[in-house]
């Protein structure tokens, strides 16, 4: 029997799991969205176009570095906003990647959940960093906040999946179930690599196969060609050099993308382990740059 063939027939079961797990886990959806959150909890869910509570934990402007490139400092150029007609009231997930307080709740990030297709993974991981101690989960945040900011200027209501940088998870088949609960019109992960020194540039992971089928594997892709155009205009990142081709790659690991009935990928903004991308990442007026490449892409996706 081939991968392929058992994943199909795993597919039934997974649904089913994942439908139980999207109504624990949003159990207290609609009630107070600045709720202690847990490992386990999702977070953001309810929360409202104007909730800021993420915005007093991290400042998305603050610069790590006092030093910056000047590709970074550059504004990026001008681009057409995509045309948003009908894509006012829809509502979008943020998922930033990781959590400032993962390194400290070993056991807790490492439990064993849902991976997709009868397979499992750790909960979470702390992610990555620079040379120079820069997180990849304060990053992550950062941008998110961003993004948010912009996508609710347009009218879109945002979801984040955590509201602080400071939490622990919530744990990737969770990250999944908050979009699918709110049926997002779309879904994006952020999140930065820690790849090889030499390598640069943005990725665009997609699953391989969702639970959410073929419509919305396609779908994803459509969000993921999208995002890819206005990475290459806006980002000053390149597609990645070192993995996948072209800035995309599917995958069959990422439980998020696994476990999604809505269109999402993850973006990998740059290689932290390179100094040229990390001084984007440090940057705020290169993480503002890949912010609105984010948020461009949303847009023109939803302007369809």
């Amino acid at each position: 029997m081939t991968t392929r063939t058992k994943r199909r027939r795993a597919q039934a079961a997974a649904t089913v799991l994942l439908a139980g797990m999207t109504a624990w886990a949003c159990a207290g959806c609609g009630g107070n969205a600045h709720a202690t959150p847990s490992v386990l909890a999702a977070v953001s869910v309810g929360a409202s176009p104007s909730d800021s509570s993420a915005s007093a934990s991290v400042s998305a402007s603050a610069s790590p570095s006092p030093s910056a490139s000047a590709s970074a400092s550059s504004s990026p150029p001008a681009v057409m906003r995509a045309n948003t007609v009908g894509a006012t009231g829809k509502v979008v997930v943020i998922d930033p990647g990781h959590d400032g307080g993962n390194e400290t709740h070993a056991a807790e990030i490492n439990q064993l959940v849902p991976q997709g297709f009868g397979q499992e993974k750790a909960c979470d991981t702390t992610g990555t960093n620079g040379a120079d101690g820069y997180s990849e989960h304060e990053f992550n945040f950062q941008v998110s906040l961003l993004v948010k900011a912009d996508l609710e200027q347009h009218g879109l209501r945002v979801i984040l999946t955590r509201n602080s940088d400071t939490g622990v998870g919530p744990c990737v088949n969770v990250r999944a179930a908050i979009g699918n609960n709110a049926h997002a019109a779309a879904a994006i992960s952020i999140h930065a690599d820690g790849g090889p020194a030499s390598g640069r540039g943005y990725q665009l992971l997609e699953a391989e196969n969702s639970v959410g089928g073929a419509g919305v594997d396609a779908a994803s892709h459509r969000l993921a060609v999208d995002l890819h155009s206005t990475f290459d205009q806006e980002s000053g990142l390149i597609p990645s050099n070192y993995v996948g081709a072209d800035g995309y790659e599917p995958r069959d690991d990422i439980a998020g993308l696994n476990l999604s009935t809505v269109p999402k990928i993850l973006v990998e903004c740059g290689n932290m382990r390179n100094a040229s991308d990390l001084a984007l990442e440090e940057s705020a007026a290169g993480r503002a740059r890949m912010a609105q490449a984010i948020a461009d892409g949303i847009l023109r996706f939803l302007g369809q």
